[in-house]
This record gives C-alpha cells, structure tokens and sequence, in this order.
C-alpha cells in the first residue's frame, strides 16, 4: 500500500493541530523517563537497559504504574513509594523539559500540508534536543560528557543528514551527509584550536594551600583537602606535569624531606628531588606542601566531540553561532555566579550546557538572527 496514504495531506487536515502537539508532548516526557536512565548510568558505565528502574536508595523495583513521566513525582512527593527516601527533582524537571522541547518542535516545524516533511523534521530535531539535555545534566554534574553522546551523535546526525537533506536546507543525499561532514569538522576543529591556545595561555593553575596540607597521589588521582581529581582531567599531552615543592614526601617504603616533586603522567616519570621513579611503581604518595601547580585545559576533549556531534546536526553556520552565543552565555553565567559567590574565579565550570543551550537557540530562530543581523 505504501506510506502516501498515511502521509496524505488532507488526512492530516481532518485531525487538529494540537493533538499532534499532545502527542509529541507526552511522548516527550516517556523519552524524559529513559533519559533520566541515561543521566544516572552513562557516567557510572552502567548499562541503560538492564536492571529495570530501581531506586537507588533501596533497590525497590519500580513497576510500571508507578514509573509515570511527572504524575508519578507529583502523587508520591518526590520520595520512593517503598522507602520513602527523597527522588531529586531531577526526574520531574527532565521529564516535563524534554515534554516541552518535543512539542516545540512540531510546534516549530509541523505543518499538517506537508506532513512527511515537517513530522521528519519535527522527530529529527527531538532526537537532538533529547541528546543535548542528557550532556547538559551530565556535564552540570560530572564534567563530562560521555562518549555514547558524542560519538553516537555524530553517527546519528550524518545519517539524519543524508536521509533527511532538508535538515541542511539542501535537496540530494550526498548534499546532507556533505554538509553534516562539514559541520562535524568545522565544530571539532574550533574547538579543538581554542583548546590548544587555551592550553599556550592558561596551561597551568597555581593553588595556594593552608600551610602543611596533605595532599595524596594514589593511582588513578591527586586528592586535594577539598577535592579528587582523576589524572585524566589532568594528563593530556606529554608536557602536563603536577609540581609542587613538599616539606615532607612519603611512600610505602621511605621518606624525603624539603624536596621538589613534580609528576608527569603522559611521559611517564615522577621525580622527587634529584631521584626519577617510574610513577606505575609508586602505588601511594604523601606530600605535606602549602601550594600545588597543577595543569589545565581551556576546554576538554569531551568538548571537542561534543561540538562536532551538533555540528553533524546543523551544520559549520550553526556550528559558528553555538560557539559565539555559548561563550556569551557562559560569560554571563560565570560573571553572575561570582557576583553571588557561587564559584571562584578559578573554579571549573562546564561548557557543554553552554553548547547545547546555544544550539537549541540555532534551531529555533538562529538563522533568523543571522539573516536579521546582515540585513541592518
């Protein structure tokens, strides 16, 4: 029979408009559901289908009558029906925000005259938005974004584009899948280059410590009074080094004493004083020191393909404008944080919501912008 006469146009006419907007919204809020699974295992590398949802306290199985996107939260208060104890309001907020962002998508791109278009574009740009709200939770959280979103965006967004061409405003396959390319370069390689003057300006960071502050090397972080940092947040090229001079040293089987210790991880050597170890033969490191120096990244790689993942979807023009209005949100965002004494100058902050939010400003009304902005 084919699909001409589901996507018939007068067919869709007969039906109301808002009761595809019903249907996208609720249909959001069961992929919030799953992408509330994503956002708690991803960063755990646990797998997002087995166990069945649970709660974390307890290990209650949810059944499914309790497991109803933003009715569920709602009747039980935000606590689990077995134990009582409290379900962060995470949950409900992923679930009515990816609600929302599927119905401003068909409200955005469904028009019921050109019903197979519009619904391709309408889904194509869900599925974006829904892989932005698992990076952005992720990364508020952990300061990562797992690769499963990055590399699976990418893949996802070339075959969209050469499926769907139109996503890129072009006609022929080759077209779409050339320009997602483009933009999967284009949003990797910026990137990639502010990573690396970031690393020439503001490759290290000088903390000062209350005096005689023990400082742990063990073998996979540095503890700090206040903080573990993975050495993989740290360690990216072979020149990253920790340095610190320590008033006293300590491994499992001697002691230094006044001694400069510096670590690099990348070209494999930790030197304590004048004597080079092999840091995979120091398991354990005690340092008593009032100040540590520590390498940094502007961005982190996590960054990189995290841009060339939207890039795949909207290509190197909303590649340029993601990059221009995320750093004037994040400008903001960290001006105000400061002011209210949320974070310090030097604290972290993630980029990637940043991104995501200048992203979705793309695909709502960027081109708009950008045309409006050449034509004054």
């Amino acid at each position: 029979m084919g699909i001409e006469p589901i996507f018939d146009a007068h067919t869709w006419e007969l039906v109301p408009f808002h009761f595809w907007s019903l249907v996208f919204f609720v249909f959001g809020c069961i992929v919030g559901s799953f992408l509330n699974v994503c956002i708690y295992r991803l960063p755990l590398g646990m797998s997002i289908v087995t166990p069945p949802s649970h709660c974390p306290h307890c290990q209650y199985a949810i059944p499914w009558y309790l497991n109803v996107p933003l009715v569920t939260w709602l009747a039980l208060r935000g606590r689990c029906k077995n134990c009582a104890a409290p379900i962060s309001p995470r949950y409900f907020i992923v679930e009515l925000l990816t609600g929302v962002a599927f119905l401003s998508c068909w409200l955005a791109f469904g028009d019921a005259s050109r019903p197979l278009p519009s619904l391709l574009a309408a889904l194509v740009y869900a599925v974006f938005l829904a892989g932005l709200i698992v990076a952005t939770f992720i990364d508020f959280e952990h300061f990562i974004i797992p690769d499963e979103i990055t590399y699976g965006g990418m893949a996802v967004g070339l075959v969209a584009s050469f499926l769907f061409p139109p996503l890129h405003d072009v006609h022929t396959l080759t077209a779409g899948m050339w320009e997602s390319m483009l933009g999967m370069g284009a949003g990797a390689g910026i990137i990639y280059a502010i990573l690396r003057l970031g690393k020439l300006l503001f490759g290290r960071q000088r903390l000062k410590l209350p005096v005689d502050t023990k400082i742990v090397f063990t073998e996979t972080a540095v503890h700090l009074p206040d903080r573990e940092i993975p050495y993989e947040e740290l360690f990216y090229r072979q020149s990253d080094v920790i340095a610190l001079r320590a008033r006293t040293v300590e491994l499992v089987d001697r002691g230094y004493r006044d001694v400069m210790v510096r670590l690099a991880l990348r070209s494999g050597w930790l030197e304590i004083g004048g004597e080079r170890l092999n840091p995979d033969a120091v398991p354990y490191l005690e340092a008593v020191s009032a100040e540590i120096i520590l390498p940094r990244e502007a961005m982190g790689l996590g960054d990189v393909k995290f841009m060339a993942a939207i890039g795949a979807f909207i290509g190197w023009q909303g590649v340029l404008f993601s990059l221009m209005i995320s750093s004037m949100i994040g400008a903001v965002a960290g001006v105000t944080l400061i002011a209210m004494r949320r974070r310090e100058w030097s604290s972290r902050m993630p980029y990637g919501p940043y991104i995501a939010l200048a992203a979705a400003i793309w695909i709502f009304g960027g081109k708009k912008i950008v045309h409006a902005i050449f034509a004054m």
